[in-house]
Order: structure tokens, then C-alpha cells, then sequence
């Protein structure tokens, strides 16, 4: 039987007779400061501690307790931290109206076509792979004093020509709904919350779907897999939401970068071995906000591969040998995707050798760019690259 009851409360502190019921039955009420006040739970209330914990919670199993959460728990809410941490039979969820659905209902939007994002305990960056000219946000920030820099940070990436709504306090009586541009929105006093934003994008481009980002994009000091041998790359590795890439010699950390912005779930575990190297392909993923989902190891491959979580995908981008890959053929599990880019003949031949064993597909890949030559042009070609993939 459950002993936890999860409650989405919302700025009105309506909530529904089931709710009610359990609240009255309850024999410890968490919750944030406002939460509690809403719900008028008196001394039975227990703020949350700073910095959070479950242990006080955890501590009351067996007893009635209820938990409380804004509007709808399990959409960028406390509920899946609650849920992870118990058995499905030990606790009940009651939602309540989100704040999206408030904002959109507010504005007038599509719920299906509108990105809704949780920023209040995440960097702005993970707002980047969305951003496109007429797309739509609604994004929930930490408090109102974080709207001015998150109106800053939009004009940095491009979108200072865009709509915002700074929407307060939604379905309570102190709800408050201001429009502005970034640049207004940034001279604006913060103003009340809790606090969500919405943008209606326009301006930049944004990042484009499809593999192969501009090599403007990553700081780099020239170690990084040139755009159109990414993109290729990119396909070749064929990235899958909820799948996991070894990253192996990364770089700039463009390879897992990419592989990281083609599905919201996706995870990447990157070696590299320079030090200077690890922290700007680290400071990259920062820039796009996929540092979450990307594990960065300083280490030359294969030291403490058989440590990492198995892999769906591999690249191996620089550092091939022989002990290398037979490490991989008895670490990755049947199936996985393993695909190699050699520029030195070493590493050609070492591709050639078990390509011929293994199987797989080889391509010789050749580019040259138009430059300057003299008066006129010429093209310039870059190394060439040599790319086995294979299935393990």
C-alpha cells in the first residue's frame, strides 16, 4: 500500500477532493515555503532542505506523507525524483494544471508545436538546439530574477529581434503577463514569481538539423573532425535516441557533440587524453548545453574502457591500434556500431588489415576547398581520410 502521496499544487492552491483527502490524512506535509503555504499545512509542514535531500522523507516510510510539487510533478517537476527512489507500489501521484499549460492557454499556443522547457535548474544553453527563427518556447526559469539574463543570453545567440512574454504567478490572483523585446525585457525590474518565459523566436537561423555544424562553432586548436568528414562521420555512427557513444580520442568533442544534439536522450562518454583538450570539449558541450548527457574521461584509450557503461556506438578518431580494437571486440557488446577515420598510413593499413577480417564497409574520403591563389583560385586539398565502419 502506498505511503506517499506526490500532489501537484498549483498558484491558486486548488486542488482536487482526492488531493484534499489525502492531505487531511497525512502526518507530514514537504514541500518548498510556498507550497506549504498554499496548502496551509501548519506545523505538520516540512520545508525541503537546502541543499535538497530525500533523507527527511525517506526517513517517514510506513507513515502517511505527502509530498508536494508544482502543477504537473512529472513534467520538469520533483515527481521523477520521488519515483526513482521508491518502489511503484510505495507512492501515488495527483497532478495538478501545468505551467505550460497555463502559459499556453494564456498565449493562445499549440501545446503540440510549442517546446517547453525546465531552465530553473539548468543553463540557458540547453535552449540553443531549439531556438529556430518562428519557433516557440516556453521556458521555466528559477525565479524572476533570472528573466533579464535569460532576454541577455537570447540577444547573444541571434534572437534579439524576438517576442517575449514574461507570464507570473500563473492561476493565482497575483498573475501577471508582460510583453517585451529581450532588450526591453532585460531593463525591466525582475518583477514576481514563480516565473516562466515565453519566446516566440526570431532573428538567427538557429543550429540546422542536419550533421556537419560549421568548425566555427567549436573551439578547437585544429584537432577536430573537419565539418563534411563529421557529417559523414555523423551518418556512418547513425546516432538513435536513448543510445550511448565511446568517443574515443575526442578532441574538441565535436563527434559526440553531435551525436548528443541528434536526440534529447542520447549519451556520450569522451576519451581524451590532453588535459587542455578534455576541458575545451567539455566548455563546447557547455556551449550547447549537452554537458549533462556527456561524460568526459581523461584518459588514452583502452585504460579503463571495461570501467564505462557499454556502448551502442564508437568512433575512434585518433590513437587506433591494434590492442585498441581488440580490446573493443571483446568489450562491445554484439551488434555495436564501430566506426574509424585514419589519416596516417599506420592506421590505414591497421583498418584495411581487419576490415579484411571482419568485414565492413571502407571509404577513402578527399576534400578540397577553393582558396586564393594569387589573383585567382585553386582548390586545397585536406588529408585524406581513410573510414572503416562495422558492426561489432
Amino acid at each position: 500500500m502506498s505511503w506517499l502521496t506526490i500532489i501537484g499544487i498549483g498558484e491558486d492552491g486548488l486542488i482536487t477532493p482526492q488531493a484534499k483527502a489525502a492531505l487531511a490524512a497525512a502526518e507530514r506535509i514537504f514541500g518548498g515555503p510556498r507550497h506549504l503555504a498554499l496548502a496551509q499545512a501548519g506545523e505538520r509542514g516540512q520545508p525541503w532542505p537546502v541543499p535538497f535531500s530525500l533523507t527527511p522523507l525517506l526517513e517517514c516510510r510506513g507513515r502517511q506523507v505527502v509530498a508536494l510539487c508544482s502543477g504537473d510533478p512529472f513534467w520538469f517537476g520533483a515527481g521523477n525524483v520521488l519515483a526513482e527512489a521508491l518502489q511503484p507500489g510505495e507512492w501515488v501521484a495527483l497532478p495538478a494544471i501545468s505551467s505550460f499549460a497555463f502559459a499556453a492557454a494564456r498565449l493562445g499556443w499549440r501545446m503540440e508545436t510549442t517546446i517547453c522547457l525546465g531552465l530553473h535548474a539548468a543553463p540557458f544553453a540547453r535552449a540553443r538546439r531549439h531556438l529556430t527563427n518562428g519557433a516557440r518556447l516556453i521556458c521555466l526559469l528559477r525565479g524572476p530574477e533570472a528573466v533579464a539574463p535569460f532576454a541577455a543570453w537570447l540577444r547573444v545567440m541571434g534572437f534579439g529581434a524576438s517576442r517575449l512574454w514574461r507570464l507570473s504567478a500563473l492561476g493565482g490572483e497575483r498573475e501577471e503577463i508582460l510583453e517585451a523585446s529581450p532588450a526591453a525585457m532585460e531593463a525591466l525590474p525582475p518583477g514576481i514569481g514563480p516565473v516562466a518565459v515565453a519566446v516566440e523566436a526570431h532573428g538567427a537561423l538557429g543550429l540546422p538539423r542536419t550533421p556537419g555544424l560549421p568548425d566555427e562553432l567549436f573551439e578547437h586548436d585544429g584537432q577536430i573532425t573537419k565539418r563534411a568528414i563529421r557529417a559523414l562521420t555523423l551518418t556512418a555512427l547513425a546516432p538513435r535516441p536513448g543510445e550511448h557513444l565511446w568517443d574515443i580520442g575526442a578532441g574538441s568533442g565535436s563527434i559526440s557533440i553531435e551525436w548528443l544534439l541528434a536526440s534529447a536522450t542520447g549519451r556520450a562518454t569522451a576519451l581524451e587524453a590532453d588535459p587542455v583538450r578534455a576541458a575545451r570539449a567539455v566548455a563546447n558541450a557547455q556551449a550547447f548545453g549537452v554537458e549533462d548527457r556527456l561524460t568526459m574521461v581523461e584518459a588514452k584509450a583502452p585504460e579503463g574502457l571495461d570501467a564505462l557503461p557499454r556502448p551502442d556506438a564508437v568512433f575512434i578518431g585518433g590513437g587506433a591500434s591494434a590492442a585498441l580494437l581488440q580490446c573493443l571486440l571483446a568489450l562491445a557488446p554484439a551488434g555495436t556500431r564501430l566506426v574509424a577515420n585514419a589519416v596516417t598510413l599506420e592506421s590505414e593499413a591497421l583498418f584495411t588489415a581487419w576490415a579484411a577480417e571482419k568485414g565492413g564497409t571502407l571509404l577513402r574520403l578527399e576534400v578540397a576547398d577553393a582558396q586564393a591563389l594569387g589573383r585567382l583560385r585553386g582548390w586545397v586539398p585536406a588529408r585524406p581520410v581513410v573510414q572503416w565502419s562495422v558492426s561489432l
